[in-house]
């Protein structure tokens, strides 16, 4: 272009004008790129500004044609895979082996990955094993054997302390007060045969609440319940035998309206709970069905073992305080673990160890079994070096009872299915993103081609 002389006369600018179009033309039979198409028009449409040409010819630009892309359908995909590697071929075939060792090593770690979700540190053993054994010292220096006294059922200093607020709670002659009235008795309350029409072996003024069912402190609310309701007695007498009669001589302590019922049974326990020999322990009646057996020197069975025990002062109360230790390892365990997650960044509303759900806190179901291990441990020592069946703590055996069986279904069970639920999600998570990547690379394809499925 250094041929013209940049002055304005209009037979410059028709020159320029033809030579712009001399250009486009050679451009146009060239095919050149659109971004080298642009940069020549702009060159020229600067040329002509320079020369004072202000209104520029309209050029439309060329758009790049689209090339057609042929996908071919999974069918013809198919097809021709079975023409090339026949059929019958395993999924590994398609892989090498060192990708199969990949495949195999990533999910291996994966599987590390979730049990090291749940396995317990030192730091965690240590708060399950302080606890435990912080329950069964509180079990044997404080809450001590029962034994029966001039003064009544003593033991430690805690199960005294226990005893004796029920005592205040329940004062003896506003209980005396209340067994007398009529709101208080209940169909269910014979002391001995005489008032039965069916002869229930043991029964007496000593053995009749632990025989019958409705003045266990459990299953009381149900058979207790149906007995003031019907007019029944249900017991479970010595001998493992099932009993349940009407008492024609105790029809007047019948109720009809089943709120009524549950208010008089409640009634009936407040007023049985600190006699001489109160309430006995729930569910404690049931042993009366294990006929078998021979411990210790008299070879006695396991019922006859419990019915020695409920005698002895083995009844609600100490139950309750029984509970304390049992409370305390529960208590201890899970403070310890949320001082620890609190410890290692979890937030304190994350920390709060009140669910037992595993994806929250992995490791605090298998702390308290742990926990209430030890302590179960330690009191079957001390049952075994006293001699002494009054020394089992019968709460601290449910509650290891319980945990066992939550530990053993989750080891054998649950634990299983969700590592797998873990390793497929995290599986998912990668597949995920190769498909994400997948689907850019088609959107940018069919921005540029023309897809077309054969």
């Amino acid at each position: 272009m250094g041929k013209y002389k940049y002055s304005k006369t209009e037979q410059q600018i028709n020159d320029v004008l033809k030579y712009h179009d001399d250009e486009l033309k050679k451009l146009k039979a060239a095919r050149p790129s659109t971004s080298e198409l642009d940069r020549r028009i702009q060159e020229s449409e600067d040329l002509l500004r320079m020369l004072g040409h202000t209104e520029m010819p309209t050029v439309s630009k060329r758009e790049e044609p689209k090339q057609v892309m042929v996908i071919p359908s999974w069918e013809n995909l198919c097809s021709e895979a079975e023409n090339v590697v026949g059929t019958g071929n395993a999924l590994e075939s398609i892989f090498t082996e060192a990708e199969l060792k990949a495949n195999t090593q990533e999910i291996r770690m994966l599987n590390v990955e979730y049990n090291q979700l749940h396995r317990l540190d030192k730091y965690d053993i240590t708060i399950s094993i302080a606890a435990g054994l912080l329950g069964a010292a509180i079990d044997i220096l404080l809450v001590g054997i029962p034994k029966k006294t001039p003064e009544g059922v003593k033991g430690g200093p805690l199960s005294n302390y226990v005893r004796d607020w029920f005592d205040k709670q329940f004062p003896e002659e506003e209980m005396e007060k209340l067994a007398n009235s009529k709101v208080s008795k209940v169909p269910y309350d014979a002391q001995d045969n005489r008032n039965t029409a069916i002869h229930v072996e043991g029964l007496s003024a000593y053995y009749h609440r632990l025989l019958s069912l409705g003045h266990d402190p459990l299953l009381g609310l149900i058979f207790g319940v149906a007995d003031i309701l019907t007019g029944r007695m249900t017991t479970i007498d010595k001998t493992g035998k099932i009993v349940s009669q009407v008492m024609e001589n105790y029809a007047d302590r019948k109720e009809t309206d089943i709120f009524a019922a549950i208010a008089k049974q409640i009634i009936h326990f407040k007023s049985d709970i600190t006699t001489s020999m109160g309430l006995p322990a729930p569910m404690m009646g049931l042993f009366n069905f294990l006929q078998f057996g021979k411990i210790g020197d008299y070879e006695q069975t396991i019922s006859e073992i419990v019915q020695g025990m409920y005698y002895e002062g083995y009844d609600f109360i100490h139950f309750c305080t029984l509970s304390i230790p049992v409370m305390i390892v529960e208590v201890v365990t899970r403070i310890g673990y949320a001082f620890k997650h609190i410890k290692e960044g979890y937030s304190v509303k994350e920390s709060i160890p009140f669910s037992m759900n595993r994806e929250k806190h992995p490791k605090l179901a298998t702390m308290l079994f742990i926990g209430h291990s030890a302590a179960t441990a330690v009191n079957a020592g001390k049952v075994y070096f006293t001699q002494n069946p009054m020394a089992i703590n019968y709460p601290q055996w449910i509650a290891f009872a319980k945990y066992s069986y939550k530990q053993l279904k989750w080891v054998l069970i649950d634990k299983p299915n969700a590592r797998d639920a873990y390793v497929s999600g995290r599986l998912n998570e990668q597949l995920a993103k190769v498909l994400g990547n997948v689907n850019a690379t088609f959107d940018e394809i069919s921005a540029n081609y023309i897809v077309v499925f054969d």
